[in-house]
């Protein structure tokens, strides 16, 4: 069970930074009435921040919990034999 947990964060993580990469492209930053009905609009920063906000999150969560599982794997295990 905790497997399939890390297995759906994951999955959801990267849907976060993948629509937050895509964000800026899908929408016309140039013409405001493309994305003032959006939430976070009517401005440009309020929808940038709402839809690009959470994939900030999970890429943050993502390179953490990579290094995380790297630094526990390099770890050599204690003998506790003193």
């Amino acid at each position: 069970m905790n497997l399939l947990l890390r297995v759906f964060s994951v999955v959801v993580a990267l849907f976060f930074v993948a629509r937050a990469v895509a964000e800026p492209f899908v929408i016309d930053v140039t013409d405001a009435s493309t994305y003032a009905n959006d939430w976070g609009g009517p401005s440009l920063a309020g929808v940038l921040a709402v839809h690009c906000g959470p994939g900030v999150l999970a890429a943050m969560f993502l390179y953490g919990s990579v290094v995380r599982w790297r630094n526990g794997r390099k770890r050599e295990p204690v003998s506790s034999d003193r």
